[in-house]
C-alpha cells in the first residue's frame, strides 16, 4: 500500500493537465470542495462550461475499485450517482474524474436544522435507494470481482476480523493505539463470535454510505445523489447499516427507519455496533483518517449493546 501526496501543493498544478489530456479540454477553473479519509474532490470547470468532479487518493489503486464500485452500485439504484469519466495513475498521483452531482452532503450541521417531515422523507428515500442495492444478490460473499465464500460469517472473521484485530493488537504493542479500545474490541469479538448465526444472502452494499455521502438540496433536504463508495462488496445487508448512524446520521432516524422497512434480527443492534467500532479502529491500516471523536462514539454505543446483550445472556 503506497501513500501518496494529495496536498494542494502537488495537486493543484498537476490536475489541469491530467484533466486535459483525458477529456481533451481545457481547465477554466478548478478548486478544492471537500474530502474524506481516503481522498481530496475538487470541482473543474472545463473550456466548453462542463463541470466535474476530480477525486485525487492517498492509496494508489483506490481510484479503479472506487470506479468498479460506482460503475455497479449507479446501476441499480434509482438514486443519482456519479458517472465515471475516467481513472488516472502515475507514480504520484491516482485519480478518478466524475460527472459532477448537485446538492451538499448531509454532514452540514446547517440540515439539523430542517424539520421533522423533511428529515422522514429524507430518510425514506435513502432507505428505498439502499433497499434497491439490497435486492440485489449473488451466489457468494466477497468482493464484488471474486466473491468465494458461502457464508457470510466465515467471509467476515476471515477477511476482516482475524487480519484486522492481529494488526490492531501488533499496534497496541507499539503504543499506537489504545490498550483500552483493543480490549473493548476483544470483549465484543468474544461475544460476537459466540452468537447464534443466522442464514443471510449475499446482497450488494454500498459500504460507506455516512451521511458524509449523502448529497441533498441544502433548502428542501431532498435526496439528490449519493456519492463515494468505499467497500462495495456482496455481503450480509446488515453489514451496510452501521454507517448510517456515522457521526450524526441518527439525527435523521435513518438506521431506525431502515430497520422499520427491512426488519432486524434479535441481535442486530450488537452486530451493527461491533462492526463500526471494528471497522473504525481499522481505518489506521488502510492508511485513512482518523477521527477520535466518532471513534469514541461508536465504543460508547458498542458498551451499550455489550451491556443489553449480557443482561439478555
Amino acid at each position: 500500500m503506497r501513500i501518496l501526496d494529495n496536498s494542494d501543493k502537488h495537486l493543484l498544478p498537476v490536475l489541469p493537465d491530467i484533466v486535459s489530456q483525458e477529456l481533451h479540454k481545457d481547465v477554466e477553473k478548478i478548486s478544492f470542495i471537500g474530502g474524506g479519509s481516503f481522498g481530496r474532490v475538487y470541482k473543474a470547470v472545463l473550456s466548453d462550461g462542463e463541470t466535474i468532479a476530480v477525486k485525487a487518493y492517498r492509496v494508489q489503486g483506490s481510484q479503479y475499485e472506487e470506479a468498479e464500485q460506482l460503475t455497479l452500485l449507479s446501476g441499480n439504484t434509482s438514486v443519482k450517482m456519479p458517472e465515471v469519466l475516467f481513472v488516472y495513475e502515475d507514480e504520484d498521483t491516482a485519480i478518478l474524474a466524475m460527472s459532477f452531482v448537485e446538492g451538499q452532503n448531509v454532514l452540514s450541521p446547517m440540515f439539523l436544522l430542517k424539520n421533522k417531515e423533511q428529515k422522514q422523507k429524507f430518510a425514506r428515500d435513502v432507505v428505498s435507494g439502499m433497499l434497491q442495492w439490497h435486492s440485489v444478490t449473488n451466489d457468494k460473499f466477497g468482493s464484488l470481482g471474486e466473491p468465494l465464500y458461502d457464508n457470510w460469517y466465515d467471509y467476515y472473521k476471515e477477511e476482516k476480523q482475524k487480519p484486522w484485530l492481529s494488526s490492531l493488537k501488533e499496534l497496541s504493542e507499539n503504543g499506537k493505539f489504545s490498550k483500552k479500545n483493543l480490549q473493548l474490541l476483544l470483549e465484543a469479538t468474544e461475544l460476537f463470535n459466540s452468537l447464534p448465526e443466522e442464514d443471510t444472502k449475499p446482497v450488494l452494499i454500498h459500504g460507506d454510505l455516512n451521511i458524509m455521502n449523502i448529497m441533498a438540496d441544502s433548502k428542501t433536504l431532498e435526496l439528490t445523489a449519493f456519492i463515494d463508495p468505499c467497500g462495495s462488496m456482496w455481503a450480509d445487508r446488515e453489514y451496510d447499516l452501521f454507517q448510517l448512524r456515522n457521526m450524526w446520521g441518527d439525527a435523521y432516524g435513518l438506521y431506525e427507519e431502515y430497520k422499520r422497512r427491512a426488519g432486524s434480527s434479535e441481535f442486530t443492534d450488537f452486530r451493527v455496533a461491533y462492526y463500526a467500532s471494528v471497522h473504525e479502529a481499522a481505518m489506521r491500516l488502510k492508511g485513512g483518517l482518523i477521527v477520535p471523536v466518532w471513534e469514541e462514539l461508536n465504543n460508547a454505543r458498542l458498551k451499550k449493546e455489550i451491556k443489553k446483550l449480557k443482561e439478555k445472556m
